[in-house]
Formats: structure tokens, sequence, C-alpha cells
């Protein structure tokens, strides 16, 4: 009896450490053009891992890059492109053996409604953009779809400075604000992600090429001074899975070659 009572007592007392344990926050900087995918995924996430709490940090790539180097509490951190993860790697504050190329995304070409119908292409973009009087909007020069936008001008031979002098050419701090302007025909067109233009309703004109741009990769890694190693790991590792694939490829992205 006194064995059976000891047995329960024991019991109740794990059930009560289990029910109080406190959830461990996950703190995971990715780009802003994964908002509305990854908020899907976190709540797939924790309902198959409820003792985690997966915390998003949205933003430029090139803005979530400084933070960490100027020491926030990040365990993973998703790029949209190469240029940042390899700065964090080269300052050593990447983990050794987890980084990986995660998504590809596209470059896209998106008009506002009513805006410059007459363009139906980046040939026509580019012919447009020195030649007529619209107005275009894309990425600050350090945030990827900045960057890739930049490339694409130096495809066309455009002068960026002299068409943003001209007054040709407003800028957004990360993707989603480019978005917002064309989606709220603010300018005629602009360049964001495909998975952007999916994303917020947007009709696509036209898309990249790599020879235009470079491929458009999303790398992944865990941060060396995380909390959560194992944890951030182990979300690294569902994000790879088949089915959490689709639910990235339901919005433009495709998994990338490692």
């Amino acid at each position: 009896m006194k064995k059976i009572f000891l047995l329960v007592l024991v019991f109740i007392v794990a059930s009560v450490n289990v029910a109080g344990a406190e959830k461990k926050d996950l703190i995971v900087f990715a780009a802003a053009s994964m908002t509305e995918t990854m908020n899907e995924i976190k709540n797939l996430y924790e309902n198959e891992n409820p003792d985690v709490n997966v915390i998003f940090n949205f933003d430029s790539s090139g803005t979530l890059k400084t933070q960490i180097q100027e020491g926030a509490a990040c365990d993973l951190f998703i790029s949209a492109g190469q240029k940042q993860m390899n700065q964090l790697e080269e300052l050593g504050l990447i983990l050794k053996g987890t980084r990986i190329n995660l998504l590809e995304n596209k470059i896209a070409l998106v008009i506002s409604e009513g805006g410059a119908a007459n363009i139906k292409s980046f040939d026509d973009f580019a012919k447009a953009l020195e030649n007529e009087k619209i107005l275009f909007t894309m990425g600050n020069s350090d945030v990827p779809v900045g960057q890739y936008t930049q490339k694409i001008f130096a495809y066309y031979g455009l002068d960026e400075k002299k068409l943003a002098q001209a007054g040709k050419i407003t800028y957004g701090s990360n993707v989603k604000e480019v978005t917002t302007q064309v989606k709220e025909s603010s300018v005629d067109c602009g360049v964001i992600y495909c998975t952007d233009a999916y994303s917020a309703g947007l009709k696509i004109i036209d898309t990249a090429t790599s020879e235009m741009c470079g491929q458009v990769i999303y790398p992944a890694a865990v941060i060396k001074d995380s909390a959560n190693i194992k944890e951030a790991e182990k979300f690294l590792d569902y994000l790879k899975k088949s089915e959490v694939m689709k639910i990235f490829a339901a919005v433009g992205f495709s998994p990338a070659q490692n």
C-alpha cells in the first residue's frame, strides 16, 4: 500500500512539473518576404511541439544581419540573400555545419492597378523607365530585393542614380514597403519577389532570369551564440520536410539545391 502511495505521489509531482514547465522561446530572424508563410508554419510547428514558442523578427535581411552583429538575441537566421549570411559567417557568428540553402524565390515585375498598362515585360519596363514618365519603386541598396533590382538595371544598362534624380524611382526599406507602394497604386510599377506578389494579390507581368540577376537563394543557419541550439536545429530540419515545402511552394517558393 505504501509503495502504491509513493508511485501515485511521484506521478502527481511529475505531472505538475510537466504542466508547469515553461515553454522555450525560439527566436527566428527571417526575411520580410517570408512573413505570411512562416506564420502559417509557426502554428503547425507549435501544435506539434507544445514546449516551444516560436518568436519571429521579420525585416530586411540587411537590417536583421546588423541586429545580429550588434548582439541581438537570435537562434536561427533565414536571409533573402547570400551576401548577408556570408558577412555573418566571415565574422564567425554562424554555427559551423548548420548553414544550408533553404529556398529559392523569383524576382517579379508587378504593376499597380491602372498603371503602366503598356509594360508587359522587363524589356518594356527598361524602355519605359528611360523614355517615359513613369514612377517605379524598388528596395534600398542594402536589402536583397534592391540588390537584385540593381543587377537588373546593370543588365539593361540603366543608370539608377540618373533615374532617381529625375524623380522616376522611389525606395522601400524592405520588400513589404515596396509591395505596399504598388498595392496602393502610389507608383506605376515595382520589382518584388514572386511570393510577395502572390501574398498581395498583385499580377506578375514578368519574372527575371538568372542571367538578369542571378539565383534568388534563401540561406538559413543557426547563430553561434544561440541559447537554444538544439531547438533551432530541430526547427530548421522541420522547415526542410516535404509537407512544409508544400506550404512554401503554394506561394511561389521552391526548394533550393545545396
